[in-house]
């Protein structure tokens, strides 16, 4: 990966994003955007948006969602140690004696989710699967007083585990769902605006995904694309207990990720296949008969509907601190999507049966 784009990544990897508390992270984006297309601005809502030739006819919209799953203080007791609440889905399992980091007023205040030693645990005990509301943060503090001073009921809190890299060009960390979909969105406007595409192309981060696919939403609504295009993390099948009954047979390094599906316009889906085999690009196949889960759900039905598509980066261990995924993926996702856009003319439709796909050779 390119020096410049890898240390916006690993900057942005480095922040922290849950859902309703993005501002750090949107920050981050902006200042990578800023001055590189025709339009930047951040709504109300969080959502930052950044527009290539906005005036033209079709409008594209790419939308990669910033937040992330983390927790939230939600008791102090007497004695200093912090009770939360989950922000999004979070595994109680995977954040059992997890080092993590209160983000306080004050600044970040580091902590440690306490587990009682297995010494002095029953077997009843060992055997017992932990609930989210009887694990603490312990801080430190001497008591309630002293942790009042620091960490206040409604401070967010993250896992502090930042972005590390292993063999085979694949990296780890906490949040790649979805600050790698946000990166993508923005590398790809980068290079569009550039290459300046006949269409108008919108690039945006959205914000509370996690919450319901909230950001999505509004910007949506606000912009009324005829193509969407939300770029997210997929469920890969590689490692053990994987199911691929369930995922299909997707692999970490072997291409981002294509889908058919009610959730998926075939034209628009049938033309970034298209463009994947014109221009050499590796992709990986997966069903998704159903509503996504993803920002494309919320911008498909937006408005009278939005010729929507979804690409996937294949990622393992997803909502945990050690997401994994391959940075060629992310690589060849942002070419697909920038040679997809390239290939749009201002006049294409993509009305089901009736509209031909890009990159379809004319008969």
């Amino acid at each position: 990966m390119q020096k410049q784009r890898l240390e916006f990544l690993e900057t942005l990897m480095a922040c922290s994003s849950p859902s309703g508390f993005e501002e750090a992270a949107q920050e981050i984006i902006r200042r990578r955007l800023k001055g590189r297309g025709d339009d930047l601005r951040t709504d109300v809502h969080g959502n930052v948006m950044a527009a290539v030739n906005p005036k033209a006819p079709l409008r594209v919209m790419l939308a990669g969602h910033i937040d992330e799953v983390g927790l939230m203080v939600s008791h102090i007791d007497d004695n200093g140690y912090l009770f939360f609440r989950a922000i999004g889905g979070v595994d109680p399992v995977v954040m059992v004696s997890q080092r993590v980091v209160v983000h306080g007023l004050r600044g970040p205040v580091p902590g440690v989710v306490g587990r009682k030693a297995i010494h002095l645990m029953t077997e009843e005990e060992k055997k017992v699967v932990p609930k989210l509301e009887d694990l603490f943060i312990d801080i430190g503090a001497k008591d309630a007083k002293d942790a009042k001073r620091h960490v206040r009921i409604s401070d967010p809190v993250t896992v502090d585990a930042g972005l590390k890299p292993i063999l085979n060009d694949r990296v780890v960390a906490r949040g790649f769902d979805d600050r790698i979909g946000a990166f993508i969105t923005a590398e790809a406007f980068l290079e569009l605006a550039k290459r300046r595409p006949t269409v108008a192309v919108w690039a945006v981060s959205t914000a509370q995904e996690e919450m319901g696919l909230r950001g999505a939403r509004t910007s949506a609504f606000g912009i009324d694309p005829h193509v969407g295009i939300a770029v997210e993390v997929g469920h890969c099948s590689d490692y053990p207990s994987a199911d691929k009954r369930k995922t299909g047979d997707v692999a970490v390094g072997k291409g981002p990720i294509l889908c058919r599906g009610g959730n998926i316009n075939p034209v628009v889906g049938q033309g970034l296949e298209n463009v994947a085999k014109a221009k050499k690009i590796p992709y990986q196949f997966q069903a998704e008969p159903a509503a996504t889960g993803t920002d494309a759900n919320a911008i498909q039905i937006n408005r009278s509907g939005v010729a929507t598509a979804l690409v996937s980066v294949p990622t393992r261990y997803m909502h945990t601190p050690c997401e994994m995924l391959s940075l060629v993926d992310v690589e060849n996702a942002i070419r697909l999507i920038v040679e997809y856009i390239l290939s749009l003319k201002p006049t294409d439709t993509f009305i089901p049966g009736l509209s031909k796909p890009a990159g379809t050779s004319a008969k």
